[in-house]
């Protein structure tokens, strides 16, 4: 039910970076040639990590610990997630995306 008073609002790009600049501040970290270098290296880790723990190695089982030191400290929080294999991936994921955008920010911030 609407009333007749309501009055549509329509939001362009310049508002709506305006009022989230979170977003905005991502998206221009991520821009960086040095932080999509970083995602690619934590991409890479993760997929060698499942490749060599599938294997009969004897190195398997450290093989899951490399993603994580390369994306600490954020991914310590494994530490206080559920014990699920999907946890350390989320885990991963969201300290690389975290140092990334810290990695981008700081090269922005050295090109001024």
């Amino acid at each position: 039910m609407s009333s007749a008073h309501e009055e549509n609002t329509v939001m362009t790009d310049s508002d709506s970076e305006s009022t989230h600049p979170v977003p905005r501040i991502v998206r221009q970290a991520l821009g960086s040639v040095l932080a999509r270098v970083y995602l690619a290296v934590c991409a890479v880790l993760s997929v060698w990590a499942v490749v060599v723990s599938l294997g009969d190695n004897p190195d398997a089982s450290f093989a899951g610990v490399v993603p994580l030191i390369a994306t600490a400290p954020v991914s310590l929080i494994v530490i206080v997630l559920p014990d699920h294999t999907s946890m350390i991936f989320i885990a991963i994921g969201l300290g690389a995306l975290v140092n990334a955008v810290v990695i981008g920010w700081c090269a922005r911030a050295l090109r001024r």
